[in-house]
């Protein structure tokens, strides 16, 4: 049955990295039998410009009915004057509200040949490869009530709230649980169950359900330990489930360690598996347009597309062995270059597809 993929490339860099993604997909369509017709569309400043809408409503029609979207990225300073219901960004999140896009998978990897471009010790990085797994549409970022208000003193007070439903926790649980068997089937929930009673909910929730998987390792952490740890010794993780704020803050601390933000995949799946797919970087404007921006990040958000909504996994792994083969090459785009030799996006997005079309 053939798969259907919204390209959504969005803006800046996003039509850049896009494209080297598309080359990627039709050498898997072309010479590796992957069945799939690929559409692209506006969102963000390009919806805008377009209909005036970030999300414009061809786009989210075309979400709805395709198995997976490969996003690109958003944004840029010709927009900042816009009203917040407008701006690029705003289409990204009512995407992912409108998908109920709640799982958001967000790998930390660190392939041994750019162990020096992190600000942590070779040996402690190195290798490294874990997933977060952070709660997307609930927390304190969604949570009501919400706002400034003025007290009787004539002080201005902000307050938000922080809840979460015994359904919300379970979900996450489950995807993450679920992640790990794909894994080392090892699992740590971050919390902070001794201060907030939404945390000791969280905890006893993800127990709960850690019975129906009893092939996985379960255990526990507080956030700020956690946050420690994966700076003193980050490879003693494999999957880390947790809240919206707090995996919004570890995914970043995480995404360091890898020295560039430019070779980090994302993913942000629903209740049945299909989700949009994302390079963590923005849409660099500065670079836009001068073939430099790094495209891998892309193209290893396409490897995720293929394992976890295209029940690909054997073309994910021939994607991301390709990119490893690139890096064993010494090929750089300027981000991991260090300084040293660089390639421009276009020529990494070939190299990548003669090493996938290479049996060696």
């Amino acid at each position: 049955m053939t798969k259907k993929i919204a390209l959504l490339a969005g803006d800046g860099i996003g039509r850049e990295i896009m494209a080297e993604a598309v080359k990627i997909l039709d050498c898997l369509r072309q010479d590796f039998g992957l069945n799939a017709e690929c559409e692209p569309a506006a969102i963000g400043g390009a919806g805008y410009d377009q209909c005036g809408q970030p999300l414009p409503e061809a786009t989210l029609a075309l979400c709805e009915r395709s198995d997976a979207i490969l996003f690109g990225a958003i944004g840029g300073p010709q927009y900042d004057s816009l009203e917040r219901e407008l701006r690029p960004e705003k289409g990204l999140l009512n995407l992912r509200s409108s998908l109920a896009l709640f799982s958001n998978l967000r790998p930390a990897i660190l392939y041994p040949q750019l162990a020096d471009a992190s600000s942590l010790k070779a040996e402690l990085v190195a290798g490294l490869d874990l997933m977060i797994v952070r709660e997307l549409t609930g927390g304190i970022y969604f949570g009501q009530p919400r706002g400034i208000r003025e007290l009787d003193n004539g002080e201005r007070q902000g307050y938000n709230t922080l809840v979460y439903a015994e359904h919300e926790v379970e979900r996450i649980a489950r995807s993450a649980f679920e992640i790990a068997l794909l894994r080392e089937r090892k699992l740590c929930s971050v919390d902070k169950a001794n201060v907030l009673e939404v945390s000791e909910l969280w905890r006893e929730v993800v127990i709960r359900v850690a019975a129906d998987y009893p092939e996985v390792e379960l255990s526990h952490m507080y956030v700020d330990n956690a946050s420690m740890q994966l700076v003193r010794a980050p490879k003693q993780f494999d999957v880390i489930v947790t809240t919206n704020w707090f995996g919004d803050i570890l995914s970043d601390t995480a995404a360091m360690l890898t020295g560039s933000i430019g070779m980090l995949p994302s993913a942000s799946l629903d209740q049945d598996g299909k989700g949009l797919y994302e390079p963590v970087h923005g849409s660099a404007p500065d670079i836009a347009g001068k073939n430099m921006a790094n495209p891998l990040a892309t193209i290893l958000s396409l490897a995720m597309m293929l394992r976890y909504s295209l029940a690909q996994p054997e073309l994910a792994g021939l994607v991301e062995t390709a990119v490893g083969k690139v890096l064993d090459q010494g090929l750089r785009t300027a981000d991991i270059a260090g300084g040293g030799a660089s390639i421009g996006t276009s020529e990494m997005g070939d190299a990548v597809v003669l090493a996938m079309r290479d049996p060696g």
